[in-house]
């Protein structure tokens, strides 16, 4: 018998440690000898004890329970009978202690577990019930418990922890809803209240003076949100029915002994603090107010938080009528603050307060304040309702996951963003429930105990590795929270929505109208068609452009051309259709939104480029995607896509979009000043050595594949004039010679032929027409100019210059530089031309009268006719000539001496001459200034025109929208003109004094 008693204890153990018991022996024990001794081995107790959180915690709950029950017997053929009763009540007691310690106090009330139904109880059954259990009538108006003595409170108590009891069951069975737990909460929080204030009625004396009270529920309470243990926060407002005065220490009294019947202790515990400190003044203040003086605190006293606050306050109990009056009344403040100075700030503020406060040591496993936490899921939320709530009713809910429903219905929230949030708050609100369940104590961090980890993880669902699972799942939705709130809480868009007035964030047609028309539209009826366009419709498209296009209105007036501007949005957001990311990166991505608007609205150039790629809008939500790309990355991708290509025609079609689309990171970084003049022309520079680098191996292909052999000499093409300097402007052609060398073996005319033909080929690519802006290559500076052949080789070269070179001839050199093709031809060219362009002996006095005569011939011949030599950017006094030349005719003469001097760009070589001792540095300062304005001007006629154009616009519009582009403030056109002459007439008086001598 031993034996066999010993296999069986055996066996019992074991199936107990698999059912998840952590003291399987004891609980063995338990079993044996306890009141569960005849079910020891039955199935239905076994499984079920194992399908909880914690099976020990409930297996001593149940033996507690059994003994406590006058009728043992008759609650172990019900579980035994009723599965539905016997899962609910040990999920109970496999999770909360207290609720174990309740029973064991009043085994009776096992039985509200047992009804067999699923629902739950409404605010108003609630109330009846626990007004019926302090002895009160729910249907009179102003209900009174019996008496106020020890027996009311610890009759309050037992009831809210019966109801308490039904509602954690139906929790943690999966028979409620999250949202029928949190409301059920806050519903059995008001029928507490309005139980207490029925208790506290009873405790009035008999003159006391009648008043109304009623009782403003706050925070998570008003939001029908509410967690098992939690502060009940609440507001109080009074209204006489006589003497006021009297009134208020009447309600008063009833608000202090309300307070009192929640929180004290008694033999049946507490049940929780209700917290006033949400009222005016905070706990200095009086803790009841009349209605109007709480409105006269609003409108003049209160700070952002409170109304921030207010969102939430909702009657849960008292005189109904009377709260109802005063959420009326404090809603027009609620949804008007975002208007007040600083209050996105203000908002964003309190929160990082919030989380300076956390103690250190609870930091990391703070559920509710710290980063990750739901209040970053709240407060995100509720600035989201406050700036966007004004304009838009629907998203005024008090419950959190409601107005996240409403946020991303209406696009202010992107749908994967608020699902995210959604299922992440969900879990971290049940994280906190059966934390607080196990002792219904008021805490909101993770414990870090083993054994609590383990009955959470069970609780939640996670059983193969309990801690394992629970600890990844939480620290999952905490980063995914802190990432969303960092996007959503200081999403810069919610600024500017702030700042503006509540019809213009609706726009309205008659509000539009209006603000067109204040803002400078020219075309204020064009600009309605636009935004109709854009924002008529129910779909989402048109409901995220309702919340954009209020604000951008603003950002495009803020440029030059805001009725371009608007056209170039639609039709951008029309091209892109329904292309899934492009409105949430502008209402989500940073400065994107701003950034579009004031780039279109700058000009025709930008516009015209983002219309033939409007992709290129995800780059402005990075300064990163901004910066210029590397020659190096542009020529692999250029060449890979040259490579890809069927025709020579495909392939530099895809090298001119590749450019377009640099051109386009170029022009936005520079209207928002991210670059500076060099880097500008460094950037275009690249790009196009890049596509003419492309266009070249796209001709030779196109050569090779007719012949069908490989080329017979290898070309390099040499950059000239502003493409050589790295000083190329939007408008830019790209000046260029053609060099080769006949392969060994191959006949000098056939290799001339051939290169002349891929030379041609090239010009002939690059210049198609196309959607994309063409590129002219210019070879005009060669030898003999356009009279000369367009290809010479190496050997036609060296003897040409070694002959006949000219002095203009050595100075157009001073800027030639290898950019694509064979890099041996090109580095032999450059050898050749060396002392062409750096004289070893410097000039003649001769050759300096020269290079003066000819640019002196150039100042009265080409400059336009009836041009204003003020005014022209590139011949004109103290323009990009009279700097380059000047700087040109100090390389010819020092250059063989200072070798630092052999650079093709006009400002490193001005830097180097001033560095030498060669000119003043004031005189060098001087003529920088005046070469990177001119050279800023020219960009920006081509930026506003979406055409080049040498000289300030006479044109006003066009002149504002110049001095609009280089920072000059609306109105000051004319600052940019005196600017421009004052610092061109300094530059000419030193051209006078250094190259005219």
């Amino acid at each position: 018998m031993t034996v066999g008693h010993d296999a069986r204890a055996s066996s019992l153990a074991s199936r107990l440690a698999r059912l998840g018991f952590t003291e399987p022996a004891r609980a063995e024990r338990l079993l044996a000898t306890g009141p569960l001794a005849d079910q020891a081995g039955e199935a239905w107790l076994l499984d079920a004890l194992g399908a909880v959180a914690d099976p020990d915690l409930a297996l001593t709950g149940l033996i507690r329970l059994l003994e406590a029950d006058p009728e043992p017997d008759r609650l172990v053929a019900a579980l035994a009978a009723d599965a539905s009763l016997r899962e609910r009540l040990l999920a109970v007691l496999g999770v909360s202690a207290a609720l174990g310690d309740h029973l064991a106090r009043h085994p009776e009330d096992w039985r509200v577990l047992g009804d067999g139904g699923t629902g739950l109880p409404d605010a108003a059954e609630l109330r009846a019930e626990l007004l019926r259990a302090v002895g009160a009538d729910p249907d009179q108006a102003q209900p009174r418990a019996a008496d106020a003595g020890p027996g009311a409170l610890d009759a309050l108590r037992r009831a809210y922890r019966r109801a308490l009891l039904a509602l954690a069951a139906r929790d943690l069975t999966g028979q409620a809803t999250f949202a029928e737990v949190t409301g059920g909460l806050a519903d059995l929080a008001g029928a507490t209240l309005e139980a207490a204030l029925a208790i506290a009625r009873a405790g009035l004396p008999d003159d006391a003076e009648p008043c109304r009270l009623a009782v403003i529920g706050m925070g998570k309470t008003g939001g029908r949100e509410l967690n098992y243990v939690s502060d009940v926060d609440v507001i109080f407002v009074a209204e006489p029915l006589q003497d006021e005065a009297g009134a208020l220490r009447t309600a008063t009294a009833l608000a202090a002994a309300l307070m009192r019947a929640c929180s004290e202790t008694t033999g049946e515990g507490a049940i929780w603090p209700v917290d006033a400190a949400l009222r005016p003044e905070g706990k200095a203040g009086p803790l009841v107010r009349t209605l109007e003086s709480h409105r006269a605190y609003y409108e003049r006293w209160a700070k952002t938080w409170e109304f921030q606050a207010l969102l939430k306050a909702r009657p849960v109990a008292g005189d109904r009528e009377l709260g109802e009056r005063y959420v009326a009344t404090v809603a027009p403040l609620v949804w008007s603050a975002a208007q007040r100075e600083n209050f996105v700030a203000d908002v964003q503020a309190m929160r990082r307060r919030v989380e300076e406060h956390i103690p250190a040591k609870q930091a990391d496993r703070q559920l509710k304040l710290g980063p990750g936490g739901l209040r970053d899921v709240e407060f995100s939320v509720q600035l989201l309702q406050l700036v966007h709530g004004r304009a838009d009713p629907t998203l005024r809910s008090p419950n959190t996951l409601t107005a996240l429903a409403e946020l991303a219905r209406g696009g202010y929230v992107g749908r994967a963003d608020a699902a995210e949030l959604d299922e992440a708050y969900r879990f971290l609100r049940s994280v906190e429930h059966r934390i607080q369940l196990y002792r219904l104590r008021r805490t909101h961090t993770v414990p870090d105990r083993e054994q609590d980890l383990r009955r959470i993880g069970r609780s939640l669902g996670f059983r193969t590795d309990p801690v394992g699972e629970f600890e990844t799942a939480w620290r999952r939705h905490a980063r995914e929270v802190r990432r969303l709130h960092e996007k959503l809480f200081y999403r810069p868009l919610l600024v500017a929505v702030a700042r503006l007035e509540p019809g213009e964030a609706r726009l309205t047609p008659e509000a539009a109208r209006a603000r067109l028309e204040a803002l400078g539209y020219a075309d204020s009826a064009g600009a309605l068609r636009h935004i109709e366009a854009l924002t008529t419709g129910v779909s989402r498209r048109a409901a995220i452009q309702r919340t954009l296009l209020p604000v951008m209105l603003g950002w495009f007036a803020d440029a030059h051309d805001p009725d371009g501007g608007l056209l170039a949005f639609r039709k951008v957001s029309e091209a892109l259709g329904s292309t899934p990311w492009y409105l949430r990166v502008l209402r989500d991505e940073g400065a994107t939104a701003e950034r579009m608007a004031r780039i279109l609205a700058c000009g025709k150039l930008p516009a015209d480029l983002l219309l033939r790629a409007p992709e290129a809008v995800a780059m402005l939500a990075d300064d990163e995607e901004l910066r210029p790309r590397s020659r190096s990355a542009l020529l692999t991708e250029v060449q890979a896509a040259v490579r890809r290509a069927t025709s020579p025609e495909q392939a530099v079609a895809t090298a001119r979009a590749i450019r377009r689309r640099e051109l386009f990171r170029l022009v936005a970084a520079d209207a928002l000043g991210l670059l500076d003049i060099e880097a500008v022309g460094q950037g275009i520079t690249d790009v196009t050595a890049a596509v003419v680098a492309g266009a070249l191996d796209a001709a030779t292909a196109a050569w090779e594949a007719e012949h069908g052999r490989a080329l017979p000499t290898r070309i390099a093409v040499i950059a000239m004039g502003r493409f050589g300097g790295h000083e190329l402007q939007y408008g830019s052609d790209a000046d260029v010679m053609f060099v080769h060398e006949p392969l060994p073996g191959a006949s000098e005319h056939e290799a001339s032929q051939a290169a002349h033909t891929v030379a041609n080929e090239l010009r002939r690519l690059l210049q198609l027409p196309a959607t994309d802006p063409p590129l002219k290559v210019d070879a005009d500076l060669r030898p003999e100019g356009r009279q000369g052949p367009l290809v010479r080789t190496l050997a036609s070269y060296e003897a040409y210059y070694r002959r006949w070179a000219h002095v203009w001839e050595s100075q157009a050199l001073l800027r030639a530089e290898f950019v694509a093709g064979d890099p041996r031809v090109g580095e032999r060219f450059t050898r050749i031309i060396a002392p062409v362009r750096w004289p070893e002996h410097g000039l003649t006095e001769a050759e300096v009268r020269e290079i003066r005569r000819i640019k002196a011939r150039v100042e009265a011949e080409r400059l336009p006719r009836g041009a204003d030599p003020t005014r022209h950017t590139k011949l004109g006094r103290g323009g990009l000539a009279d700097v380059e030349w000047t700087v040109q005719l100090i390389q010819l003469r020092h250059a063989a001496a200072v070798p630092e001097l052999r650079t093709t760009r006009t400002l490193a070589a001005l830097r180097v001459a001033v560095a030498a001792g060669l000119l003043d540095p004031a005189d060098g300062d001087t003529l920088a200034e005046a070469w990177r304005l001119a050279s800023r001007v020219r960009n920006a006629i081509m930026v506003v025109r979406g055409r080049a154009g040498d000289s300030l616009p006479t044109d006003l519009r066009e002149c504002a929208g110049v001095a609009r582009f280089l920072g000059y403030p609306p109105g000051r056109t004319g600052d940019l003109l005196e600017d421009y002459r004052r610092v061109t007439r300094r530059a000419r008086s030193v051209v006078e004094r250094v190259f005219y001598a």
